[in-house]
């Protein structure tokens, strides 16, 4: 799929190219008219979601089986470039939904599971969440007060999940609580609730900086009745699974990433051609053409890394340290080129009318969302380290 021979050139072929094709005609028409407006007041465009459903892009990595494209990661990367290059936040959701919600439910269901629930994610009928994080437990999540405690042949769900994508709108919500011990790695489990399930409540939706549309909300469990047959996996191993989703959901994080790179850098080369400054094009004075040079190399850097991640989970290899590493350098290039853009559109990279403020709010959230950068630098530490 990968020509990585040509190390200074990513290649995409023939079949990657029309899937991301694809992808920026889908953007350019249903996201780019409404980017200003749903951002300004955080609307959460449910809609788009179905017609994002029609195109494939919300069963990505799903078997055509359960309804999904059936495709792998190297596509999965395009789709969510080219749609971040338009809308971040609409980026992030199709993201979260497709490798934390739905992809969990595919990797560790059971076969009744996945014909139950994937059809209608992967049609973009229903949106799906997935919730790890907690109000005192981020990245120390095997320390979640959230329990699950069984009785007869339910389990009864009490505590609240914080920071969770869909938050309040999502039809299908993975949840990880706690059926253990604190801090035991084997301490907890996976369930799916299903919107209207007894018990479950919803909290305040976020008012962030960037990624506003993209709805993030907290949900509340009080006595939350879930059926057996609604966990997914055995009991104790949602820990482990979660930090293999998180595995293929730094991939998407990179993805959303390159996107608002590769948006911002282009939108810097246009202006930078058409604005004139001393009678000529700002992009002839050094100060200026210097940054697109270290803009463009580093997407570069970004891209040859998220791929390599994507080649190695197509060949079933461990990705824990590629992937950590093309998330953090991603993540930090596009807060650095999101900040250079707005430096070379001057005055008018400060104000709304010009894509690259939104850029630079929306690219905060990469260094923090699925690990921060130094959760990141953890994770890559300990495998060079040999440590566990």
């Amino acid at each position: 799929m990968i020509d990585y021979t040509a190390t200074s050139v990513f290649k995409r072929d023939e079949t990657i190219q029309l899937i991301a094709d694809s992808a920026s005609k889908f953007s350019r028409k249903y996201l780019k008219p409404n980017v200003m407006k749903w951002d300004e007041s955080q609307f959460f465009p449910k809609d788009v979601f179905r017609i994002a459903g029609k195109h494939g892009f919300m069963g990505v990595l799903i078997p055509q089986e359960y309804g999904g494209s059936g495709l792998g990661y190297h596509e999965y990367i395009s789709i969510i470039e080219e749609i971040s290059k338009i809308d971040p936040s609409i980026g992030l959701s199709v993201a979260a939904h497709n490798s934390l919600c739905t992809n969990h439910i595919y990797l560790f269901g059971n076969e009744q599971q996945r014909c139950k629930w994937l059809p209608k994610l992967c049609s973009g009928e229903h949106i799906g969440a997935w919730a790890l994080t907690e109000y005192e437990t981020g990245s120390d999540a095997k320390a979640m007060n959230t329990v699950a405690k069984k009785v007869g042949d339910n389990w009864i769900i009490n505590g609240s999940k914080n920071f969770i994508t869909h938050g309040r709108s999502g039809d299908i919500a993975v949840i990880i609580a706690r059926t253990g011990e604190k801090n035991e790695s084997r301490g907890m489990t996976a369930f799916v609730v299903e919107r209207g399930t007894k018990g479950l409540n919803y909290g305040k939706t976020e008012n962030k900086l960037g990624m506003r549309c993209s709805e993030t909300a907290e949900i509340i469990f009080d006595d939350c009745i879930v059926s057996d047959e609604n966990r997914l996996g055995p009991i104790g191993e949602g820990f482990i699974q979660s930090m293999k989703i998180l595995d293929g959901g730094r991939i998407s994080i990179g993805a959303i990433a390159l996107g608002i790179s590769k948006g911002a850098y282009e939108a810097s080369l246009k202006y930078s051609k058409e604005r004139k400054q001393f009678g000529k094009a700002i992009s002839s004075f050094q100060a200026i053409s210097f940054k697109l040079a270290d803009m463009v190399t580093e997407i570069e850097a970004s891209e040859l890394l998220l791929h390599k991640a994507a080649y190695s989970i197509s060949k079933g290899q461990s990705i824990t340290k590629i992937g950590a590493m093309a998330k953090m350098y991603a993540s930090e290039v596009c807060v650095k080129i999101s900040n250079e853009a707005v430096q070379i559109h001057g005055g008018y990279g400060y104000i709304k009318d010009f894509p690259v403020e939104k850029f630079y709010r929306d690219s905060k959230l990469c260094t923090i969302g699925e690990g921060t950068t130094e959760i990141q630098k953890i994770v890559i530490s300990r495998d060079i380290l040999g440590k566990k």
